[in-house]
C-alpha cells in the first residue's frame, strides 16, 4: 500500500461501506484496513478500529 494516503482511505473505505456487499470484497478490504492500522498514527487507530468492527460485523451477515 506504499503511496496511499491513509486517511483518504478510510475516508473512501467509509463512503463505500453500504456498496460492500460480496464477501471476498469485504475480506480485500478488511485485510487492507488491519495492514493500514499497524502503520497508522496513533491519533488516526481509533477511526480505524471502528472501521475494522464494521467490516467484520458486515463479513459475519454476509453470505
Amino acid at each position: 500500500m506504499d503511496g496511499i494516503n491513509p486517511l483518504a482511505y478510510m475516508q473512501q473505505v467509509a463512503a463505500r461501506m453500504n456498496q460492500l456487499a460480496d464477501r471476498r470484497e469485504i475480506e480485500t478490504v478488511l485485510d487492507e484496513v488491519e495492514y493500514l492500522f499497524d502503520a497508522l498514527d496513533p491519533e488516526l487507530q481509533d477511526p480505524a478500529a471502528q472501521l475494522i468492527e464494521q467490516l467484520r460485523a458486515k463479513l459475519e451477515r454476509s453470505p
